[in-house]
């Protein structure tokens, strides 16, 4: 069950948060709607750990498709690619 209360319940901070815990984030409204989230921070670096490896693994399915539309690199362009790109 989450747990949900109103923003103003933060004026008393420290109870609300011993009630965050790992996957427990407690969730605050404001005017009745959905406003923030408190999160473990340990819970929060995995949120980003997780991001972070979905941008990258849609970064290389583009690369995949586009290799498979317009052809593939050989690794003497790539490394020559490279070279170019990093000593100029």
């Amino acid at each position: 069950m989450p747990n949900i209360r109103p923003v103003s319940d933060l004026r008393n901070y420290a109870a609300v948060l011993t009630e965050v815990r790992e996957n427990e984030p407690v969730y605050l409204t404001k005017n009745g709607r959905g406003a923030y989230a408190i999160v473990d921070i340990a819970e929060q670096e995995n949120y980003e750990k997780t991001k972070a490896a979905l941008k990258l693994m849609c970064e290389l399915q583009k690369g995949r498709q586009s290799g498979e539309q317009n052809g593939w690199l050989s690794e003497e362009d790539v490394e020559k690619h490279f070279k170019e790109k990093f000593n100029a």
